[in-house]
């Protein structure tokens, strides 16, 4: 399975701070906000990864990441030249993605989860191999700012719908998506929104109508942030502070997360860890290699 990650887009929301940098790698209390949608396609057992970003900002995404070998996975690059609407990814990564199966996450959406949400990325990626794509909802007292899931009492999913004026639920569609082989020779077939864009809900109704479409509802303990306010960003921030110092701990790390996988070894971690031993961070991936020493 291949993985998307969709960092485009101007950042106007978070605009002064956007002004020199991209949305995406604002920080989000200990690492780069690119870090926590990363982390989630690693969680999935995905280490071919396309990156899209804008012109402007795809050199300092390379600085930050550069090919993905220091999380044993492999990073590509691609330049949106236009934000043209979320379908716009499986277009721009037709080549990429082949004849395989794909997820996307956008890059300012934050995921977190105990052992369940493992159990939920892996049950979407086999659907995939079922022909199905899957969906993921939350529960948000403003669903007229998303893309919306109507469920029935057995949380089927009956219609999606985007940003409408009378919601159906308070479901929102979430910025993670996973999809079966052939989602680019949909997504080019879409046509543009009266928003001219190509709406990612218009493929998931595409799945829908051939009943192909899955939803998992992420209800007490997960927590999603879409990081494009400066209040989301806050609240995604302390979230983050407060579990890995109540714990001791340190979430969402590439870094960890390529170790425990076994896509690098103790000595790259432990250099990496090295580097930044200066940093709670630093401190935080010496202290969990040591803990595996004894």
């Amino acid at each position: 399975m291949k993985g998307i990650i969709l960092a485009g887009g101007a950042g106007t929301r978070l605009n002064p701070i956007t002004r020199g940098i991209s949305k995406q790698l604002v920080p989000v209390y200990d690492k780069p906000m690119i870090y926590y949608p990363l982390s989630v396609l690693m969680r999935s057992g995905i280490r071919d990864i396309l990156m899209i970003t804008t012109e402007r900002d795809q050199p300092l995404f390379k600085y930050t990441l550069g090919d993905g070998s220091d999380f044993g996975i492999n990073l590509n690059y691609i330049i949106q030249p236009s934000p043209d609407g979320l379908a716009q990814a499986f277009i721009l990564g037709e080549e990429f993605i082949e004849d395989d199966e794909c997820a996307m996450i956008l890059g300012d959406n934050i995921y977190h989860g105990e052992k369940g949400l493992d159990a939920f990325l892996n049950n979407a990626k086999e659907q995939t191999k079922n022909g199905k794509a899957t969906i993921f909802g939350y529960k948000v007292n403003d669903p007229e700012r998303f893309g919306i899931m109507e469920l029935d009492e057995n949380n089927n999913v009956l219609s999606v719908e985007e940003k409408p004026e009378k919601p159906k639920s308070d479901y929102a569609i979430t910025g993670l998506y996973f999809y079966p082989k052939g989602v680019s020779k949909l997504a080019k077939i879409i046509k543009p929104s009266n928003r001219n864009e190509l709406e990612i809900t218009t493929l998931n109704d595409m799945y829908l109508k051939e009943k192909k479409l899955k939803a998992r509802l992420l209800n007490e303990g997960y927590s999603w942030f879409d990081t494009g306010t400066f209040d989301s960003l806050l609240d995604a921030a302390n979230m983050v502070r407060t579990i890995e110092n109540n714990r001791d701990s340190i979430i969402c790390s590439p870094e960890l997360i390529g170790y425990q996988n076994g896509w690098i070894n103790k000595t790259q971690l432990s250099n990496q860890a090295n580097e930044m031993i200066k940093n709670k961070f630093g401190q935080k991936l010496d202290k969990y290699i040591r803990g595996k020493e004894n």
